[in-house]
């Protein structure tokens, strides 16, 4: 069966599930909200931000939610919570999206990037000691498409060592870690709302934590330096910013609350019937599944395609073929962080990156990133068993095909948008 790309038939002509999903109770929200007049962020947190921030802990099995404007902003409002800032040092995975390690840099303090495990692409704990220097206070795990960074590795080294963990949770909204939910094991959790996320208002962020003087600091940040509305106790005075969430958006998120239960254990059962399909197929390979996440949240399903097994054909090329059949994904979804062109500039915008810099390695982040990782949206497996079959399908035509893409020119794909470090890094081979 001739491949797509090269003329045949496409596996799929129609379109997977639509995102974002909504229903009259968004806007029964939405209309509740214009009507009251009562729009804003300010009081802060307003009635419906506070109503969601205490719905969301609760589902999460934290203390306390703290609503703000999107997910960076979470991250840096729960860092400088924290206390940390010019001087420090903070470890996050080499593997992740750039505004993992911005938001450490937005609080002045510089990101240290430590290489991801091969079985999961987050944070590889093995690597942390040593990664640890004098400057070092704080960690940033990130959940990453729909697995879980090692918690309890992470929290024994964190607890030794006295590092404060910031569980970056942007793909894991549901989850589970051995009963625990996302947020709820460090001593923060960050969480975003984006648009591609799997609760959504457009926009929007959350800090989660057991900790009440965190959270109140979180408020006073986000909200102009001003106190909590019921303040706990007296905090340290805070110049902040006005990062405060909107009536309308709580009002959204509240609605997407009440049924993501149904959705996670929706693509809990379709990535699982993936993987029973894609069992034995040869060169490609899926994440290994820990038994210690008791609840998966898919943002993303994420497998392997194995370069060496296809001599002459590229991870690119292989994405190109499965989209020509009909299946949105992706390859560069993510890159090895610092060699992204969005972190060129930052030596000179940013003086604790280029004081605390440091030459990286990240080998697992760099296959990962530029060589080996495919991506599959959330929303395919909100849909039907035929859509999953479908997918199937075409990953096996393609693979059974794979000779049609044996030096399949996609220089555009490799190179377009590439830096100059990450071309560098290309002209060089180093060895895996």
């Amino acid at each position: 069966m001739k491949l797509a790309l090269r003329g045949g038939d496409r596996i799929r002509n129609e379109g997977f599930a639509a995102w974002p999903i909504h229903d009259e109770r968004e806007a029964r929200g939405i209309q509740q909200v214009l009507e009251s007049g009562n729009w804003g962020g300010y009081p802060c947190p307003n009635e419906l931000a506070r109503e969601l921030g205490q719905r969301f802990a609760a589902a999460h099995g934290a203390g306390y939610g703290v609503a703000v404007t999107n997910g960076t902003v979470s991250l840096e409002l729960a860092l400088q919570a924290a206390g940390i800032g010019p001087g420090d040092e903070v470890l996050v995975p080499a593997y992740t999206w750039e505004g993992t390690a911005a938001a450490v840099l937005f609080s002045g303090a510089a990101p240290v990037f430590v290489d991801v495990d091969p079985e999961s692409y987050c944070l590889d704990p093995r690597l942390i000691e040593e990664a640890i220097g004098p400057r070092t206070r704080a960690i940033i795990p990130v959940h990453l498409g729909f697995r879980f960074a090692d918690m309890d590795a992470i929290m024994e080294i964190a607890e030794r060592r006295g590092l404060f963990v910031l569980e970056d949770c942007a793909h894991a909204h549901g989850g589970q870690w051995r009963g625990r939910g996302a947020g709820s094991i460090g001593h923060a959790g960050s969480f975003s709302f984006q648009t591609s996320k799997l609760m959504t208002a457009g926009e929007g962020g959350m800090v989660t934590t057991n900790d009440i003087d965190l959270a109140d600091q979180v408020i006073r940040l986000a909200n102009c330096g001003r106190p909590p509305r019921r303040e706990t106790k007296p905090g340290p005075t805070a110049l902040g910013h006005n990062y405060r969430m909107t009536e309308f958006q709580a009002a959204i998120l509240l609605a997407q609350l009440e049924r993501l239960e149904e959705q996670t254990l929706r693509r809990e059962e379709m990535t699982r019937r993936l993987e029973a399909g894609l069992a034995g197929v040869s060169g490609i390979s899926l994440l290994a599944r820990d038994p210690r996440i008791t609840r998966q949240a898919s943002y993303h399903y994420v497998f392997k395609f194995l370069p060496e097994a296809f001599p002459g054909v590229t991870r690119n090329a292989f994405v190109a073929a499965l989209k020509a059949e009909g299946i949105p994904c992706d390859g560069r979804f993510y890159e090895a962080v610092y060699l992204s062109s969005l972190f060129e500039f930052a030596a000179g915008r940013y003086p604790a990156w280029e004081a605390g810099r440091r030459e990286f390695s990240c080998p697992v982040a760099v296959r990962a990133g530029y060589e080996e990782s495919v991506w599959l949206p959330h929303q395919i497996f909100l849909g039907t068993v035929r859509d999953v079959d479908n997918l199937i399908a075409a990953i096996v035509k393609v693979i059974d095909n794979i000779g049609e893409l044996v030096d399949y020119d996609d220089e555009r794909i490799r190179i377009q948008g590439m830096s100059r470090a990450q071309r560098a890094l290309l002209e060089s081979k180093p060895p895996y």
